[in-house]
């Protein structure tokens, strides 16, 4: 008998089997992936668990090389087990190029979700995950404009108007039906005056207003989301208007005095967001910043643990590093009802 054949018996794949269901975004379209309404429903779940310290998420590590000249030019490795009823565990796997569009004509950023049986710790899904964790970084934001946004609000302003910008607006207007204005900032006006006529035609009812400038973007914004791939800040906080809530999604885009002068500073979690060199944790290391000055982590306002918004002129900053938690609750979500709906792609490991 050959090594080979010898080796081939002693694993004996014949009487192995261990199904992978893989789910390509247009199967997770077909779930309904596209909209928004699944994310909330998952991340909500997910930041309660979060609050409830039933998850385990170390920190997630960031891998680049000498090439790698943008600081949206990396991979991340975004590890989570989600304990609960149904527990869960799994790990996204997201790469970012900032020249991917120009150069390739790629996204920027591209993601798979892969989710491992608890029992077994063998994987049981591939998912196609820059849909995911597109729409449930919207989710946040649109979760936490529940709580730290004025009632009733009506005007947006987008600053960056590439694919997260749009699933953004998508969710916005979908879970707000109040909003009649959205002022757009792209450092590319094409950028914004494509978004402007594209979403024109989807939503007639609200008005899409490419601005001449961020600031004058901000400025109307009665929530402000930033969507763009910069590294140095740009938004002041004296752009603001009171009563303002502003969703940092890109993280690196308010001013230090920003954290310094609104009333409430929110995040996701403050070990993810207290690394890497980021505002709050270079505010932290200059001693300008520490836990005791934040308000709350998202997830203590899911629960009730904190208040929200308290009064109609509070300044309220959302700084969401992003967690693994919220992609493997939605991988998690998508998972059962692919199964429940026999939508994917049967594979085996062996």
């Amino acid at each position: 008998m050959s090594a080979q054949n010898a080796l081939l018996r002693f694993l004996n794949p014949s009487t192995l089997s261990v199904p992978l269901l893989y789910l390509s975004q247009s199967d997770l379209v077909q779930l309904g992936a596209a909209s928004s309404q699944h994310y909330i429903t998952a991340v909500t779940q997910g930041l309660a668990q979060h609050a409830a310290g039933s998850v385990v998420q170390p920190i997630k590590p960031y891998l680049r090389w000498p090439e790698a000249n943008h600081i949206a030019d990396r991979i991340i490795a975004m590890p989570c087990y989600l304990g609960g009823e149904t527990p869960a565990a799994g790990i996204k796997w997201v790469g970012s190029r900032e020249a991917n569009g120009r150069k390739f004509g790629l996204p920027r950023a591209s993601a798979v979700i892969i989710l491992n049986d608890v029992d077994t710790n063998f994987p049981i899904a591939v998912l196609e995950g820059s849909l995911i964790s597109g729409m449930r970084t919207a989710a946040v934001t649109a979760i936490a404009a529940k709580y730290l946004a004025n009632p009733g609000f009506t005007s947006v302003a987008c600053i960056g108007c590439g694919p997260i910008a749009k699933m953004q607006i998508v969710t916005l207007i979908e879970q707000f039906p109040a909003i009649e204005n959205i002022y757009l900032f792209d450092l590319n006006p094409h950028a914004s005056e494509q978004f402007s006529r594209h979403f024109s035609e989807s939503y007639p009812q609200i008005n899409f207003l490419p601005a001449a400038s961020a600031r004058q973007a901000v400025a109307q914004g009665d929530l402000v989301v930033t969507c763009t791939v910069t590294d140095s800040p740009y938004i002041e906080f004296d752009w603001i208007k009171p009563g303002a809530f502003v969703s940092n999604v890109s993280i690196m885009d308010l001013h230090k005095e920003v954290f310094e002068q609104a009333n409430k500073i929110v995040v996701d979690d403050w070990d993810q967001c207290n690394r890497e060199k980021k505002i709050i944790n270079q505010l932290v290391l200059e001693g300008r910043f520490s836990r005791d000055q934040l308000h709350a982590e998202l997830g203590e306002l899911v629960v009730g643990k904190k208040t929200g918004r308290e009064n109609q002129d509070e300044i309220i900053v959302l700084n969401a590093m992003g967690m693994a938690v919220d992609d493997i609750a939605c991988a998690r979500h998508f998972y059962d009802l692919a199964k429940s709906e026999s939508v994917g792609t049967s594979l085996s490991l062996f």
